[in-house]
């Protein structure tokens, strides 16, 4: 009989794709999914180690679903897996296996293979295993939307991120795989996701960037194509234009902070003049145009100046999305050394600040959209988005429960409800035809 999983998935877009990744092999294994933890034979936690609030929430589950499902196996993938090894397996002894990138998944595979390894990122050798999950088919979406993860890796430095110490060098998918995957998913949207989006194509300074003519394509197969992460200075006139070709005006620029002496402490490039200037050109060009940050609030060295030039430019830029964190210490990067460490107390109350600021706007910008009449993609009964919002991690539009799911419909925007609209149909909605392979596709 086929063993049954439970996949948990945490942190970012880029985790999700790879725990879809991992789905594919174990149905392909002949694995049926569980209706709950405690139904299942093999629980796989995909683990986030980006800041310490996430190792603790990872940490936090592994812990819970030990309890809910104490007689099933219980794996540990994903970030923290690969950073912490074998020191995580001692410190978590509910857990049976702890595989990082690279790592065998012993007992999962055991029975139909002779235990091939299982790679989320760089592997630990020199050459690629053969089980790379980047290349990994995945099952068709269940949602009309899917992220689609175009790069593992970066080639940054940033001074806080040690993301390039355990996902390495960027390596780009062919834009062949991506238009392969992408038509596999069977979806309305696609969601461009990397750890440096827009680097794609240009791995260890070699090679060309080649994320414009991908999303062109894209933009031929699915009805929305939105791009995730890009870093601002990679922001070119051609991407810009690419972008707004879509019909998705959406920018979501990874900028982190405005300060010039502080943005050149994070090894980072930009500060706030360029990037409302930037922002400014991309409003000019379509002024509904949708806007999406980070900021990291309390990094060493932060001065009440500093402080104040963040207040400032959010002030300014109207933002439409933000999101804002404390500075998170993190072994082995170029932070972790330097002085004048922010008090916790302090850097708290300078991010309660810029949030209540952010929190104003984000709503005041909802409210302006009360009358505007848009396109709404369901994405679940009575809950769908326009092109404004980004699936998880923006507000969505409510909507009459009796649309089918996949469907687009024109909407008039009838309230704000803070970060969440509603909204009443206009129009017949467009469903959701779901394409059907031809028999050379599904092996017949």
């Amino acid at each position: 009989m086929p063993r049954t999983y439970w996949i948990e998935t945490l942190g970012c877009p880029k985790n999700q794709v790879d725990s879809d990744k991992l789905v594919g092999t174990f149905v392909a294994d002949g694995m049926t999914p569980a209706d709950s933890p405690s139904a299942a034979d093999l629980v796989v936690v995909n683990t986030c180690a980006f800041i310490e609030a996430a190792r603790q929430e990872s940490i936090d589950v592994v812990l819970a679903l030990a309890e809910d499902a104490p007689e099933a196996e219980l794996v540990v993938t994903g970030c923290m897996a690969e950073r912490y090894g074998d020191e995580l397996g001692d410190a978590l002894p509910e857990v049976d296996v702890v595989a990082g990138f690279g790592s065998a998944f012993v007992p999962v595979h055991a029975a139909a293979h002779d235990a091939v390894p299982v790679t989320i990122g760089r592997a630990a050798q020199a050459r690629v295993p053969q089980f790379d999950l980047l290349n990994l088919p995945r099952p068709a979406s269940v949602a009309p939307w899917a992220y689609l993860k175009v790069a593992e890796g970066c080639d940054r430095a940033c001074g806080f991120c040690a993301i390039p110490s355990f996902r390495g060098p960027q390596r780009s998918r062919t834009m062949a795989d991506l238009v392969d995957e992408a038509g596999d998913l069977d979806v309305r949207e696609i969601v461009l996701v990397a750890q440096d989006l827009a680097a794609y194509g240009r791995d260890q300074g070699r090679g060309e960037r080649s994320l414009v003519p991908l999303v062109e394509h894209l933009r031929s197969m699915v009805d929305r194509v939105r791009l995730l992460y890009l870093y601002p200075s990679d922001l070119t006139d051609e991407l810009i234009a690419a972008i707004l070709a879509t019909d998705v005006p959406y920018f979501d620029l990874s900028l982190q902070h405005v300060s010039s002496p502080l943005m050149r402490s994070m090894r980072r490039w930009g500060d706030g003049e360029r990037f409302l200037n930037r922002i400014d050109a991309i409003r000019a060009a379509r002024p509904d145009a949708v806007f999406r940050s980070n900021f990291i609030v309390g990094y060493p060295g932060e001065t009440e100046d500093d402080h104040v030039a963040l207040v400032e430019f959010v002030e300014a830029a109207q933002l439409d999305w933000c999101g804002l964190f404390t500075y998170s210490e993190e072994v082995g990067t170029y932070a972790a050394d330097l002085a004048d460490k922010v008090p916790a107390g302090l850097a708290r109350e300078r991010l309660d600040e810029v949030s209540a600021l952010q929190d104003a706007i984000t709503a005041s910008r909802r409210d302006r959209l009360v009358g505007v009449r848009a396109d709404v993609l369901i994405d679940s009964p009575g809950v769908g988005r326009t092109w404004r919002e980004a699936p998880e991690i923006d507000g969505v539009v409510l909507l009459d429960e009796s649309l089918p799911v996949g469907a687009i419909v024109e909407a008039t925007i009838t309230e704000s409800l803070g970060t969440d609209l509603r909204a009443e149909p206009v129009g017949e909605p467009m469903p959701w035809v779901r394409r059907v392979a031809p028999v050379d596709e599904v092996g017949a």
